[in-house]
């Protein structure tokens, strides 16, 4: 006999948003970028600099994290810094790095 409870199923658009959520922090480049941003608002040179990859492929990866609605961005003169824009995520991605600690020691 099953324990478990019978739960509704999932909405379809639902999954496919968290689905959309894990395929963002899947990448360890965007994995890397929300940490840093989770600590402090950077500008794409800052984040190049701290990661140690090009301008160009910083702002691509922030491009698709924008569409997912993870990171915001505001400019200021000729820079544009960059910030988390859900705290769910940085808890979800807190979490998971507390785990993976945890786990390896």
């Amino acid at each position: 006999m099953s324990h478990c409870k019978a739960l509704p199923p999932l909405d379809p658009h639902i999954v496919e948003a968290a689905s959309q959520i894990f395929k963002a922090l899947s990448d360890p480049t965007r994995l890397k970028i929300l940490h840093l941003l989770s600590v402090e608002e950077c500008s794409v040179s800052r984040i190049a600099e701290q990661l140690g990859l090009t301008p160009s492929a910083i702002s691509h990866q922030l491009a698709y994290l924008r569409t997912l609605r993870l990171v915001r961005h505001r400019r200021e003169g000729h820079t544009v810094y960059y910030s988390c824009d859900d705290d769910h995520v940085l808890a979800l991605l807190r979490q998971t790095i507390e785990h993976v600690t945890h786990t390896s020691n």
